[in-house]
């Protein structure tokens, strides 16, 4: 499945069944892209957590994480924004409770990025609105 593909069957908001399916994807996109950067499609990687961010569920964000940590080329593609789909504060307190290296490894990031300005004027209703601009036909 490429990008257009995930887009004209899911849509920015999948919902049920769909959404196990968004996750399938992006679990296998970046299992690829772990491997060896370039072997998995990193747009359709950013669509996927684009999908998951704006169902806004706390147990994506390790998943959106991890897609974001796969190589260079995903880090790059996919902001970090979209591990909070559940609001800022919401993601940054899960994180420190799931006492994990790889929730640590994300909150910290969080907390950088947050340091130098990249949540300012954040919210969710917002960035939901720029994927969806720029998802636009």
């Amino acid at each position: 499945m490429d990008e257009d593909k995930s887009l004209n069957r899911y849509g920015l908001h999948p919902v049920g069944a769909h959404l196990a399916e968004v996750r399938d994807l992006l679990t296998v996109q970046t299992r690829l892209e772990k491997r060896a950067q370039g072997d998995g499609d990193t747009e359709l990687m950013k669509l996927c957590c684009v999908q998951l961010y704006n169902a806004g569920r706390l147990e994506d964000v390790l998943l959106i994480w991890k897609a974001k940590s796969a190589s260079m080329d995903a880090a790059c593609s996919i902001d970090i924004q979209l591990l909070c789909g559940s609001g800022l504060a919401t993601t940054k307190t899960y994180l420190s409770s799931l006492r994990l290296p790889e929730a640590e490894a994300a909150l910290q990031r969080l907390l950088l990025c947050e340091s130098a300005g990249d949540f300012e004027d954040f919210s969710v209703a917002g960035h939901s609105r720029f994927y969806a601009t720029y998802y636009a036909p």
